[in-house]
């Protein structure tokens, strides 16, 4: 397995791509268009499959 991470491709509130790292921490990002600073963070899967 590998250690390195994907940056989002997306702004999850206004939706733009102007995307940077963030000073913030570990996951944080910066998004230039709508000016917020949100994280990324894997939480887990769920325990059972999901029906299709």
């Amino acid at each position: 397995m590998s250690d390195a991470r994907s940056a989002p491709l997306y702004c999850p509130y206004c939706g733009e791509e102007d995307l940077r790292p963030s000073e913030a921490g570990h996951g944080a990002w910066e998004c230039h268009a709508c000016a917020r600073v949100f994280t990324v963070k894997f939480t887990g899967l769920l325990s059972t499959g999901v029906a299709r």
